[in-house]
């Protein structure tokens, strides 16, 4: 029974996160939210920090997860895949849930580089950096890193636009532009 009051404290705290913002989400709503007490909140995560770290972590999990699973799922061929992020990524921001990225939305809220909510955003963005640059290395790219980071700062770019103004189309208009960064950059290593 704790390990689901825990999961379910948790559970409740990302909602409230993702849906009104980590700062603006306080303990007394937490609490309210998940039908729980501060007693039985502060046993499983002894502060308000702890549990905005655990539920970057759980994020983190499942944004990677299903990111491998879309890919995966769409292509087979590693340029395929490098262009299969994109639907991945339309597909997350045409949910009417869609609130931005968690971790784009965290570092904005916890902005001093050594905050750990900042280095826990950082650390998803690392991460999600690394597969695109181990897709670009698998096709071939010329420079595998500089595509990676070059692919997901029009995927963050999209993002924020999408955040900004639903239904824009951001992740399709980027998708076009990544087309041509990876044509580029196998043709030159060619």
């Amino acid at each position: 029974m704790a390990r689901n009051l825990q999961d379910h404290i948790l559970q409740t705290a990302s909602e409230l996160f993702y849906s009104q913002g980590i700062k603006a989400t306080g303990v007394d709503a937490i609490v309210k939210a998940a039908g729980t007490t501060k007693m039985s909140l502060y046993k499983y995560f002894p502060s308000k920090d702890d549990l905005v770290l655990a539920h970057l972590r759980r994020s983190r999990e499942a944004m990677l997860k299903r990111i491998l699973a879309g890919i995966e799922a769409r292509a087979s061929e590693p340029r395929a895949k490098l262009l299969a992020v994109f639907a991945v990524f339309d597909e997350l921001l045409s949910s009417p849930e869609f609130r931005g990225c968690p971790f784009i939305n965290a570092s904005a809220e916890f902005a001093e580089a050594a905050n750990p909510i900042q280095r826990a955003a950082v650390e998803f963005s690392d991460a999600f950096r690394q597969i695109l640059a181990d897709l670009a290395r698998t096709a071939g790219a010329r420079n595998p890193d500089v595509l990676s980071q070059q692919l997901a700062m029009l995927i963050s770019g999209a993002i924020v636009s999408e955040q900004m103004r639903r239904q824009s189309g951001a992740m399709r208009t980027v998708s076009a532009a990544a087309e041509i960064l990876i044509a580029k950059s196998l043709a030159d290593a060619a």
